[in-house]
């Protein structure tokens, strides 16, 4: 037995001395020279309202530098195939450690990503059943609907030496269904929309927007192709003709002269309409596409996504198909009734990733719900399964808003993981909002005192205590309590939904107030969005807010995501004599050097990009001819700079007057965006600014119903007051305002409250309560009563 002799020597003392991440002089985004210590193996809250630079500081700086870092051990060859990561503006980082960010990038929406492939909890199930199942049908690849099957024969020549062909045959055996290609849904085009057969083509049967009767590429190309009769009505066309007008392999026609392309009307309709996002599409457009296109579930697979062969290999009287329909609490449960010595390590890491998902409280979750469909918060939580059962320790585990879609009954299991995270020896930084979360923190960092230009410097550090008793913004709102309304308004009317069934919801009945704030709540799964989302019919008159991300480009801006720059451009280019799109930095008036982006980026390959500043445009974006036009004695350059607060005075009065754009600025203004400039990249947003970016958007729509998905998200304390302030100008202007929420100040200021439960998943989808918050603080029946009548004291 070997003995340690000797007193410990002073470089491990050294060794041990490094217990803090220093962060010294940050300029990230809006960061002005930040220092702060961090201490390790501690949870650190880093608290501030929306826009004040937590995320820079988190995200951006300290687990940025930590990624950067662990890609420089790579050899450049790996590093080519790595995404390029600049290093933080800051002066001094010491003390890092290898950082696992879980952030609120919502789950990618492609139809073939789903809950179980996310997560490699399908990947484990495919094996089990490729060694289990009874008949067997082949490999795991037999068993996943993203892989077709695939039969090959031929020659093929192999360069070794002196060259020869040797026959090959090749067999794979995948899982997909044929008819859906593993999507579980099959659009159907209807015909009805895309002509009137009572007329023939020369009548102007087409109803399709933008085919005009004398468009060679559109109309013209089928009257006179010489395949159909152009005066014949469509419905009396025979069997032949109607195949070729509307399935014909693409041909070459002439028309007057004029070498074209004839193909069928479906496969034509299907690339130049339904290929292409239908968000980026003109509204017309897209309400055309709505109408002509259905999707209904696969006829030949039922939804599943899986071929004939994966649906008939069973173990016991459960198929691969079933396994994924389940509950994942349910599932937990079948996984470990099997007992059989050959799979033993496989249905040990199975049951383990499964009961993740019932602890972190996704148990309502199936594998096969897709992941598109998932909320911020819950895609965030599935992101963390695979974190939980980890044996790392010294880890710096960054979190953002981990929170988010949790109903107050949930936050506390949220906080116990946070909790069992650092209790390993783990670093755990954590940017919320959240009182009940704060409060567990060991260590506090508030940033502010504003958002934008205005924050971006350390306001507090320390403990929770301190915090409370400090004069900043979040001390200040810390123990901030809402009262329950004294009188609240009367309906105008209601919104009845009957028999509701979407995903987990039972039968339900439910009248909708009309004419004032109803807030929808529950425990996260028992079933709000579904209510909200699926049931309230999407007419003209309702204009839903849900949490789908912004999608925006660096050359994207709130001036162009708003619609804002096109009045602008219109006043600059009337009060000139010029052109409007002169004054848009994306098209003619761009600055040839940097194509109007402001920047030149020299990409270094594996090294990260450089993005230097324009030469020739000094960063304006614009040519030097179009900044010699001047609106109220201002260019184009110089307004986009402005915040939205300047903006609003300089397009209020004056001889820049311009009531359209002002509008617009009005309702930025109104969702607390003030400070914002009108040309800073969306890029730059922090996610709770995205959100009342687009729910700034949104206000304008003519719509007596908003029906609004957590407009709490990304907000501080003190900016759900102003979010409230805002709800209310929309009730007392006559609209109707349903928000699905789970923020108690925003249950306390409701008119009327409809409550989910009393579970997730299967047991939920019922109305456990509905009635005003008084009545639901005073009855205490459900989880959302107790949770309520503790925040407001009652």
């Amino acid at each position: 037995m070997a003995t340690r002799t000797g007193t410990r020597t002073p470089e491990l003392d050294a060794a041990d001395s490094h217990d803090v991440i220093r962060v010294h002089g940050a300029r990230v985004n809006n960061l002005q020279d930040v220092s702060v210590d961090i201490p390790k193996r501690r949870l650190t809250v880093f608290t501030g309202v929306s826009g004040s630079g937590k995320s820079s500081l988190v995200f951006g700086t300290i687990a940025a530098e930590s990624q950067r870092l662990i890609n420089e051990t790579y050899s450049a060859f790996v590093q080519g195939f790595m995404p390029t990561l600049g290093r933080p503006e800051v002066d001094v980082l010491e003390g890092l450690t290898t950082a696992i960010t879980v952030d609120q990038q919502r789950m990618g929406a492609d139809p073939r990503s789903t809950v179980g492939t996310a997560t490699d909890s399908n990947a484990m199930l495919r094996i089990l059943f490729s060694r289990l199942g009874k008949p067997h049908i082949g490999p795991p690849s037999a068993y996943a609907f993203n892989v077709p099957s695939v039969r090959a024969s031929g020659a093929i020549t192999v360069e070794r030496g002196s060259k020869k062909a040797v026959k090959a045959t090749f067999n794979r055996t995948g899982g997909m269904c044929t008819r859906c290609e593993g999507r579980g849904s099959v659009s159907d085009i209807d015909l009805s929309q895309l002509y009137d057969d009572s007329k023939s083509l020369a009548d102007g049967a087409f109803t399709i927007p933008g085919w005009k009767s004398d468009s060679f590429w559109t109309v013209r190309v089928y009257a006179e192709s010489g395949l159909l009769d152009p005066d014949k009505p469509i419905r009396e066309f025979t069997k032949k003709e109607m195949h070729d007008f509307l399935h014909h392999e693409p041909v070459k026609v002439k028309v007057e002269g004029v070498n074209l392309t004839y193909e069928g009307l479906i496969p034509k309709i299907q690339k130049s309409f339904l290929s292409k996002d239908k968000e980026a599409m003109q509204p017309h457009i897209r309400a055309f596409v709505e109408r002509a296109v259905t999707f209904t579930t696969c006829p030949e697979c039922d939804g599943t996504r899986l071929s004939e062969g994966a649906r008939s290999s069973k173990i016991g009287r459960i198929s691969i198909a079933d396994a994924c329909a389940m509950q994942i609490s349910d599932l937990a449960e079948w996984v470990r009734g099997l007992d059989d010595p050959s799979v033993a390590p496989l249905l040990t890491a199975l049951s383990r990733s499964l009961d993740s998902f019932v602890e972190i409280g996704l148990g309502y979750l199936s594998l096969d719900r897709p992941a598109g469909t998932l909320s911020g918060g819950e895609a965030q939580r599935v992101k963390m399964i695979r974190h939980l059962g980890s044996s790392l320790t010294d880890v710096t585990y960054v979190f953002d808003e981990p929170t988010i879609g949790l109903h107050p009954h949930d936050i506390q299991r949220m906080n116990n993981l946070l909790l069992r995270l650092r209790d390993k020896g783990n670093t755990v930084l954590v940017v919320e909002h959240k009182p009940e979360t704060i409060a567990i923190a060991d260590h506090v960092v508030d940033l502010g005192p504003g958002a934008g230009t205005e924050g971006g410097t350390i306001c507090f550090e320390g403990t929770v205590e301190e915090l409370r008793a400090g004069d900043t913004v979040t001390g200040r709102h810390f123990d901030d309590r809402s009262v329950l309304k004294e009188t609240v308004r009367k309906p105008t009317g209601a919104l009845e939904i009957r028999g509701a069934t979407a995903h987990n919801l039972q039968d339900v009945d439910v009248d909708i107030p009309l004419g004032v704030l109803v807030v929808v709540t529950g425990v996260a799964g028992s079933g709000k969005s579904s209510l909200v989302h699926g049931s309230i019919p999407a007419g003209e008159d309702v204009v839903s807010v849900d949490q789908s991300p912004i999608k925006g480009s660096r050359r994207s801006n709130p001036a162009t995501y708003t619609g804002l720059l096109d009045p602008i451009r219109k006043a600059f280019a009337k009060v000139n004599g010029v052109k409007p799109a002169l004054f848009s930095a994306n098209s003619e008036g761009a600055c040839p050097t940097c194509n109007g982006a402001g920047v030149t980026y020299t990409d270094l390959a594996m090294m990260a990009g450089v993005a230097t500043v324009c030469e020739e445009c000094e960063g304006k974006r614009f040519q030097a001819s179009v900044l010699e036009y001047h609106l109220g004695g201002r260019d184009i350059s110089e307004v986009l700079a402005m915040s939205v607060a300047e903006a609003a005075d300089f397009f209020g009065s004056g001889d820049a007057h311009t009531p359209a754009a002002h509008r617009i600025l009005g309702r930025l203004a109104d969702v607390g965006l003030g400070y914002l400039r009108l040309g800073q990249p969306l890029t730059t947003l922090s996610g709770g600014e995205r959100q009342r970016l687009k729910l700034a958007t949104h206000m304008g729509d003519k719509g007596g119903v908003f029906v609004l998905d957590e407009p709490t998200t990304g907000l501080h304390l003190a900016d759900v007051e102003q979010l409230l302030g805002l709800l209310d100008r929309l009730v007392d202007s006559g609209k109707s305002v349903v928000v699905v929420e789970h923020h108690q100040t925003v249950m306390a200021h409701a008119d009327w409250i409809i409550d989910l439960g009393p579970g997730a998943g299967h047991d939920g989808g019922r109305i456990v309560f509905e009635g005003t918050p008084a009545d639901l603080v005073a009855d205490r029946s459900t989880l959302t009563g107790e949770h309520l009548a503790a925040y407001v004291g009652a």
